[in-house]
């Protein structure tokens, strides 16, 4: 056994030749570890959510002067405050952004894209820039939620200490899943929603393995949270609801309406970032102009400030004209502010704009059928669910938010039958969620955060071999069988008197009998098939595949480059296809949690 242990650690040091410390590689050989990790993360993120959180409600009762105890979008704004302080942060966040950008010009990766494409890797100084955009944001009263600054700082520094620790790739995911979870958990004192945030949105799956660190990771954030703030909880009514067996076919008519509101929601965002290009207004002067707009609407409606749920719930709020009022203009500050330029998310806001959705419901049912007898907190709440699931993409997170936030079991299954429905509307008539819109507008390739990341890096020039064998196309069949006799290839490349790819050979055919009598006359050109069928250096396994298909070929030549038709080696398809199964096999081996030498760091 101490022979196979020093082994072990003999050949793990050949692996890496870079000194590795005892805690680092104890992390990495060991589950146990990870989620202690894990746990220990939890706690530290969760101090930050809080500490954040009252930093920003201290900034918005300071540059808007609320009394004491008072929150902004409760009450009225003084009408130069209301349209100074968004106007002044949004000019201070577009000259801040427009100078830090010289310096770090690249887009910021956010947890799902981190863990789709690069296996969790992460930049802290990027996640601690979008932190601080986002809190000033939101402290000028832009119409945006914190929830982006809370995952953003807690995945980017679950993600600098695993790489710092050097995890493999599946657990570095993981860990910041395990960010991503704790800041939720720590925002809405919901362990269970935090964990199915990070499962659903972060992971792009849950799995046995991903359990216990996610889970130690919420619980512990939401301890370490509470002794920073009170319990917040946006979607608690203070008293039971009343659901009978008709309503849950109601809660299905909620979530189909809430499902064409989300998508109204993602849209306006859209179309605020398309107006701002189309009008040609500076990135620096856009989130000002944004304000502008957004104090506009304070002052009519003020509970358009901010996240949303700090404003008077929806089912106090008033009438169906009040809560139309708000609805609509919650949804033009929201979009406002996104599409100028501030920074943040929609988490927050789609609950809040969900609640005035499910109010308005409420209203209206009882105006126009008396009789039906539907609690309006209970629509109140299926609303809030079913457009933040719309929104955010994210249903049983939203589920369990209400369950831990009510601790209502009989609400919770309401307000699953509107998600589930809302989900379903959302995904078939827009296909996307708030966060892969973003990503389908800016042309990265993902729908999620399911680990795809593996297949770029499996890429051709990591498949082909260079003792590649050409032939010039002009030589006659004859000097080519005299070149290579039978048996000494299977397929040669043709190339041009310039050296560019001209075709493929296929040897069995050059010494086919039948051409014995015009080999002379024939020249290797004659012969050569799919001349415009090649692989570049950068492509994945996944598109070699995909041509072999095409080509029914046993091998193709890589090309230098789409510009330059120089053969620089070739890919077998039986070499392509056992990498891309021992690829996905690994891949499958992460996903249970096996560890393991082999296991891809």
């Amino acid at each position: 056994m101490e022979q196979g242990a020093r082994a072990g650690t003999d050949l793990c040091a050949t692996l890496d030749p870079k000194p590795a410390s005892l805690a680092r590689w104890s992390v990495r050989d060991s589950a146990l570890a990870v989620v202690l990790l894990s746990a220990l993360l939890g706690g530290v993120i969760g101090l930050a959510v809080g500490t954040l959180h009252e930093g920003v409600i201290a900034l918005q009762a300071l540059v808007f002067g609320l009394p004491e105890g008072e929150k902004l979008g409760q009450a009225a704004l003084d009408p130069m405050r209301a349209m100074a302080v968004p106007a002044l942060g949004g000019l201070l966040l577009g000259i801040l952004v427009t100078l830090i950008r010289r310096w770090r010009p690249r887009d910021i990766v956010d947890a799902v894209e981190a863990n789709a494409l690069y296996g969790g890797k992460m930049s802290l100084i990027d996640s601690l820039r979008l932190t601080v955009t986002t809190t000033l944001s939101n402290g000028s009263g832009a119409s945006v939620g914190m929830e982006a600054a809370y995952t953003q700082a807690g995945a980017g520094l679950a993600s600098a200490v695993g790489q710092r620790l050097r995890l493999r790739r599946a657990d570095l995911r993981t860990t910041v899943g395990c960010g991503a979870a704790a800041a939720i958990a720590a925002a809405y004192h919901a362990p269970l929603a935090g964990a199915f945030y990070a499962f659903e949105l972060v992971l792009g799956g849950y799995t046995l393995a991903a359990l216990a660190p996610v889970g130690a990771a919420a619980v512990l954030a939401v301890a370490a949270s509470g002794l920073l703030t009170d319990a917040e909880v946006p979607l608690a009514l203070g008293r039971p609801v009343v659901v009978a067996g008709w309503d849950y076919a109601v809660c299905g008519v909620v979530g189909f309406l809430a499902g064409w509101l989300s998508i109204l929601a993602m849209q306006a965002v859209t179309f605020a970032e398309w107006a701002f290009r189309r009008l040609k207004v500076p990135r620096w002067l856009g989130p000002a102009l944004g304000g502008l707009g957004v104090g506009g609407l304070a002052l009519a409606v003020p509970a358009v400030m901010g996240s949303g749920p700090g404003a008077v719930p929806p089912e106090l709020a008033g009438g169906a004209l009040a809560l139309l009022l708000t609805l609509v203009a919650k949804i033009l500050a929201s979009a406002l502010s996104l599409g100028s330029g501030f920074r943040g998310g929609l988490f927050s806001a789609s609950l809040f704009l969900g609640g005035l959705f499910g109010g308005l419901l409420a209203i209206l049912a009882e105006t126009v059928a008396p009789g039906l007898g539907v609690d309006r907190g209970l629509l109140l709440l299926v609303g809030m669910g079913s457009v933040a699931a719309g929104v955010i993409g994210a249903p049983v997170t939203m589920v369990l938010l209400v369950l831990e936030t009510t601790q209502d079991l009989w609400a919770a299954s309401g307000v699953l039958i509107g998600v589930v429905v809302s989900t379903v509307v959302v995904r078939h008539a827009f296909g996307y969620s708030f966060a892969t819109w973003r990503f389908h507008l800016r042309g990265v390739p993902i729908r999620g955060a399911y680990d795809v990341g593996w297949l770029s890096e499996l890429t051709v020039v990591r498949l082909m071999r260079s003792d590649v064998k050409t032939v010039l196309a002009s030589h006659s069949v004859a000097a080519l069988r005299r070149l290579h006799p039978l048996g000494s290839s299977k397929i040669l490349f043709a190339v041009d008197g310039q050296g560019f790819y001209a075709g493929i050979i296929d040897m069995a055919a050059a010494h086919d009998p039948e051409l014995d009598a015009t080999a002379e006359d024939m020249t290797v050109a004659d012969l050569a098939r799919h001349p415009d069928l090649g692989l570049f250096p950068g492509d994945d396994a996944r598109t070699a595949l995909r041509r072999f298909c095409a080509a029914e070929v046993e091998a193709l030549p890589v090309l230098a480059a789409p510009g330059d038709r120089r053969v620089v080696g070739y890919v077998t398809e039986s070499y392509a296809l056992r990498r891309y199964s021992q690829a996905l096999e690994r891949q499958r081996g992460e996903d249970l949690g096996e560890r393991g030498l082999w296991g891809r760091d």
